[in-house]
Parts: structure tokens; sequence; C-alpha cells
């Protein structure tokens, strides 16, 4: 076990000192040698002085994504090219990727918070990881492995794809621990069920899942279709890849975050002003400890809110709710705020619904449209077409009663709806907008 109780179960006071000494050095240092922060520094009225106290973390500018595209792609970077020992990049789905670099020291730290997560998650040495997520310019195949072996846990490096021999290395190799996106844990699961194996035929204890947004329901369906506990992660590229949070196995209410490398932050979308804790809003992190590539408050996108109840497992460290959704994955139909998490949440408490669904959104003349694609059991879509347009009448009027807006609902047959082997696509926008 990696359990770095000094840090884990740090009084609140203790813990606060360190970040903002962390903090003050961070600052200084990003000022004195990454230009872009110097000019919004100094744009913003705010010197490395000014932050006195932790307090003062909200005078200090936001960064975005486009900050980093467009200073792609080392201007962000804090430290010599020459110091840096790897460099990971986003898709670019939606532009130019954004670039993170990694010292020698930032990989020692990442493996070590990737150690403390996979702990937290209830993993140990003598563990076989079946590690499932996307290795490459991606942060989470390397990320868990790193880890793991930090831990001391075997490692099977086998990314995704080829679902079958994925299910036949898990059997043969005796693997313990499953870690990639939740959607490919589904389709791994209906893989199982459609090759006849029991999953009680597979050693798998725990899978620790993450990448996208995923609900409880699925959680759920997850645990019940493949026997194990499912734990969610969090994690993304900019503030250093996987290991930011992660739930603990004892109680899988919210996800510890590692406050003494990443100072969260709740604000409102809108506004930008900073929330209460427990109050849902968008997640800042500022990072402390990072050497090439350190990033003050950023804007994750994602939606959630902070708790601060302590932790039956022992952490102090607060907590924060699963993401319920991404401020730029949000839908507006018909002046309506729609997150595909709520369509989610709704499908996986009707019986007769499988975990595979897309959403379709049109416009017709000056009118936006939603049609969500719904996968039924085969018992239920064998059943006959009067039977079956009742049921997808019940399914639109939850999601009306849920989302305050109505739409179309298609029962399409099981296996319609692609499979993802990585990060599930469930929104299909075809409107101009």
């Amino acid at each position: 076990m990696i359990w770095n109780e000094e840090y884990e179960t740090m009084p609140r006071e203790a813990l606060e000192a360190i970040q903002l000494k962390r903090l003050q050095n961070v600052v200084e240092r990003v000022y004195a040698t990454v230009e872009p922060y110097r000019k919004k520094m100094d744009d913003a009225g705010v010197k490395p002085s000014d932050i006195k106290s932790l307090d003062d973390l909200r005078r200090l500018p936001f960064t975005t994504k486009e900050d980093l595209r467009d200073n792609y792609p080392f201007g962000m970077f804090a430290v010599p090219l020459e110091r840096i020992v790897r460099v990971h990049a986003s898709s670019g789905t939606t532009g130019k990727p954004t670039v993170v670099g990694y010292t020698k020291r930032d990989i020692d730290t990442w493996a070590e918070l990737m150690a403390r997560t996979l702990t937290c998650a209830g993993v140990h040495r003598g563990d076989i990881v079946h590690n499932a997520y996307g290795y490459g310019l991606f942060t989470g195949g390397l990320g868990f492995h790193y880890g793991a072996e930090r831990l001391g846990a075997t490692v099977i490096p086998i990314s995704g794809g080829n679902t079958k021999r994925q299910i036949m290395i898990m059997r043969d190799f005796g693997s313990t621990v499953l870690t990639c996106t939740p959607s490919y844990a589904l389709n791994i699961a209906e893989v199982i069920k459609d090759s006849g194996i029991d999953p009680s035929e597979l050693k798998l204890r725990v899978g620790i899942f993450g990448a996208e947004p995923w609900s409880d329901k699925m959680r759920g369906e997850i645990e019940k279709k493949l026997g194990i506990d499912a734990i969610d992660i969090y994690g993304l590229s900019e503030i250093i890849g996987p290991g930011v949070s992660v739930e603990c196995v004892e109680k899988k209410e919210g996800l510890h975050i590692f406050e003494d490398h990443f100072i969260p932050e709740i604000i409102d979308p809108e506004t930008g002003e900073v929330l209460p804790h427990g109050e849902s809003g968008e997640l800042v992190f500022t990072t402390l400890t990072k050497e090439a590539f350190p990033v003050i408050r950023y804007r994750t996108r994602d939606i959630t809110r902070l708790i601060t109840e302590p932790c039956i497992c022992g952490r102090t460290l607060c907590r924060m709710e699963k993401v319920t959704g991404r401020t730029d994955d949000m839908l507006i139909i018909r002046g309506v705020n729609v997150f595909p998490s709520q369509i989610e949440h709704v499908l996986m408490s009707i019986e007769g619904v499988e975990p595979h669904y897309q959403i379709i959104v049109d416009r017709e003349g000056a009118l936006d449209v939603m049609e969500v694609l719904v996968e039924v059991s085969e018992q239920l879509f064998s059943d006959e077409i009067k039977t079956l347009e009742g049921f997808a009448k019940r399914i639109e009027q939850e999601l009306k009663e849920a989302l305050a807006v109505s739409c179309k609902v298609r029962l399409v047959e099981p296996r319609t709806i692609q499979r993802s082997e990585g990060k599930a696509k469930r929104v299909i926008d075809k409107r101009k907008i």
C-alpha cells in the first residue's frame, strides 16, 4: 500500500499552511518564467507578493483551454525543453491539441499520486492490474501504469481494443483489477455474456473507471454485470492526468482530492465568482507541485460540488461529488439546459433499458428537437409493437418530467448503438449553431 498518512490525514490548519507556502512559490515561479501568466497577472493588477493568504487565490486570473491552445505547443512550460522528459497532449478534436510536459520529478510525483489513488480504491501489492486505458498521448494508460508499478502491483499494459482477447487475458492471467472507461467496462461485460463466460470465472475484484462522466445507476449496472466494486477516478491532462481525485473503497460518496498537490475551487460558470463549499458549480484547479507545466486557476468545465464532512476512511482531504456534466457538454434545447448525465440517470432507473443510449439533436425550422435512441433488452424488444410504443411513451414522459423539455424516444434493438473502446460518444448535434 502507498498510504501517505502524514498528508492524507493532516489537520486542515496544517494542510492549509502547506498549501499557502506552495501556492506562493508556484505563483512567483510562473510570473518569472511563463510570459502568458506574467501578462495576465499584470493585466489583472496582481503581483506574486499580493498572495498573502489562500483567500488571495481568487485575485489571480483564470487559465482556460484557449490559453493553452493560443500558446501551442510549449509556450506555457515553466522550464526549458531540455528538462522535459515526457510530453502528453489531448486529442485536439476541436482545434489544436493542448500540450502538457513533465520533468523527471513531475513523473515521480505523478507515479506517487497514482499509487495513492490505487491504494484509496483498495488496490495493493500482489494485485494484477488489467490496464485497458489508452496508451500514447492520452495520459490515462501511462498514468495508471506508473502508479501500479510504484505500488508494487503487476501491470498488464493491454490498452484498448480487441475485447475478446482482453477477456481471454483477464481470465488466463488472473486479473484482479480492471482500469478503463466506464462505457468500455460495459462493453467488456456484454462480450463476456455473449461469449457464455460466467463473470465468476474471472478473478476481478475492483474496477477503477474515469475519463467520462457516469452515473451511480451505471455504476450499479457495471457492478452487477462484472461482480466487482466500481470506483470513480477523476483527472485531466492539464492538471496532471489521472490521480487528481478518487473515491475510497470504504465509502463511494465523493472523490478525495489530493489537496497537498491541488487546490480546488467551485465557481459560478457565468460570473466566475467563487461559491461556498457545498454549492454546485464549475470546478477550478491550481497545481502546487508541478515543475514543467504548473497551472493557475484552470477552468475544467466540469460541474460538481465540494464535500468537507469527514470520511470514515480517515482521510481529511475534501471530496468532490461525482461530476454531473460539463458546461461544454450542456445542451440548450428550446431555452432549457440539458446535461446528458440527466438523461442517463432517468434511463438507468427504468427496468428493461440497456445501459447504451445516444442523443441526437437537430433543428426543424426554428425549433430544436431532441431524439434519444434507447437500447432495450432482447426480451422486451420481442414484445408486440403496441407494447413497445407504450414503453417509449413512458420513457418520453419520465424524461419530460426530469428535464422540463419534451423529446422523442426511439427504441432500438440490443447491440444497435456503436460500442466504445474509449470515451463513449453520447451526443450527435446536427444543428448549425
